[in-house]
């Protein structure tokens, strides 16, 4: 049977969205946020040539960058001022995270409330700027050799001067888009970061569809082909969406209570555990963790061109690490199993669960509190978090290979398909948890209205 907050937020009709006004204002605030991170995807970086710059990125079709290119939403192909994307603050934050749970200082910064949070913040901050820094110098040293040797360069003036322009606006267009971010997440609706991902893969989505019906129309992929890969896609969504949905509900007693009336009633809850626990994270992580070195690597190798012992190992590298290799896929589904676990021992704590129970009088029928229910909680919990950790890796690992195998000539992986539905999703509930409060505080203006005139 449904709760009175679920047949409410059934009736939640569009005369009520016209009414809040608070939720427009957010709504247009993080579109209007949307629409300048995809026009600063079309501010180059100064001093290069586009026409030898579009010439060049075709011919690393289907390579990493591709990849790289989808998350940033064109920005890597036409090497605008964010073509770092938001990844090298992705990954500072997981830097700093695990750090706080090896460091005892760090650790202890996480317990002081609001200000540690700041202090960790600050510094994931700089790990940005390091890491854009980084970045950013091997892809401005990339991008003077690429195509160097063919006599078709995409810088225009090489040199010390391109290099540090390029590095400082690189460092800027991360920095804004963190902000902006942050942003979002204050005075917008859904996660500020989440939201500027999914609209790079939702930005790329209408040319790989215009790729994919053009392969059809010229022969290139065959018609069963992109009929399966539509029905994959399809297949995806719904499988997602289902997962995201699944919970492991724990029955919550509390002991009997004495009512105003003199009846004795005894209180039942459930404790809620997501089966995917961690959402998006672990794939989010996992992907930039692998393509800092591989942005390195790629750009480095154009640049040793295969001259060196070095050079030769750097492009080795990229072609071990190429999406649907045996090693890449090794890693990457290394990299979402761990970030899973890691990620669940952050955000849910079953000591500090069995606790809380423990105090309000709660208890979970046939377990004793205290020590027990911290024991049940962790087991429980370790068990759906297998059976996430076991459903990510099939979403974003299965598409890969699929696409490798059939040697289609872009990416659309499940790994896009589960940020844009998983965004979506978080999008749509806080949407509706705006909407409930305000339709809420629409009925209790109205009681209050009604008990003044009685009063009266």
């Amino acid at each position: 049977m449904a709760s009175a907050a679920e047949q409410m937020a059934a009736n939640i009709s569009l005369a009520n969205f016209a009414k809040a006004t608070d939720l427009k204002k957010r709504l247009w605030f993080t579109l209007g946020a949307l629409i300048v991170f995809r026009l600063l995807s079309y501010v180059p970086l100064p001093g290069l040539d586009p026409r030898a710059l579009t010439t060049l990125f075709n011919t690393t079709r289907g390579g990493v960058l591709d990849f790289f290119n989808m998350f940033s939403g064109g920005s890597l192909e036409r090497m605008s001022i964010i073509a770092l994307g938001v990844m090298p603050y992705i990954t500072a934050s997981i830097v700093i995270q695990l750090a706080s749970s090896m460091s005892p200082t760090l650790a202890a910064l996480k317990k002081e409330g609001e200000s540690g949070r700041k202090k960790l913040n600050q510094y994931t901050r700089y790990g940005t700027v390091f890491l854009c820094a980084v970045q950013g110098y091997f892809m401005a040293v990339g991008l003077e050799s690429w195509g160097a040797s063919a006599g078709q360069s995409a810088v225009v003036d090489p040199g010390m001067m391109f290099r540090i322009s390029a590095v400082v606006s690189l460092v800027g267009g991360t920095m804004f888009l963190m902000w902006l971010g942050e942003q979002i997440t204050s005075r917008g609706i859904g996660n500020g970061i989440s939201l500027i991902i999914m609209a790079g893969i939702v930005a790329s989505f209408p040319t790989s569809l215009a790729q994919l019906f053009e392969g059809g129309r010229t022969g290139s992929l065959q018609p069963i082909t992109i009929i399966l890969l539509i029905a994959l896609a399809t297949a995806l969504v719904l499988g997602i969406c289902f997962m995201e949905r699944a919970q492991r509900r724990i029955l919550i007693q509390y002991p009997k209570r004495q009512t105003a009336r003199g009846q004795i009633q005894q209180e039942r809850s459930h404790l809620p555990l997501k089966v995917n626990t961690a959402n998006v994270i672990p794939p989010i992580f996992a992907s930039s963790l692998l393509l800092m070195p591989l942005t390195i690597a790629q750009f480095a190798g154009t640049q040793q061109s295969g001259e060196s012992a070095w050079g030769d190992f750097i492009i080795q590298l990229t072609q071990w690490l190429q999406h649907g290799a045996p090693l890449y896929m090794l890693l990457y589904g290394a990299g979402i199993v761990f970030f899973t676990f890691f990620y669940v021992s952050v955000v849910f704590n079953p000591e500090e669960t069995a606790e809380n129970l423990k105090k309000h009088g709660g208890f979970i029928p046939g377990i004793r509190p205290g020590k027990r229910t911290e024991e049940y909680l962790a087991y429980v919990l370790t068990r759906i978090t297998v059976l996430g950790a076991a459903y990510l890796t099939i979403i974003c690992l299965v598409p890969e290979w699929l696409i490798a195998r059939a040697g289609i000539p872009f990416y659309l992986g499940g790994t896009s398909l589960l940020i844009v539905v998983n965004v979506t999703m978080d999008t749509v509930t806080q949407i509706q948890s705006h909407l409930l409060a305000h339709q809420y505080g629409d009925l209790i203006k109205k009681a209050k209205l009604k008990g003044g005139r009685l009063q009266r």
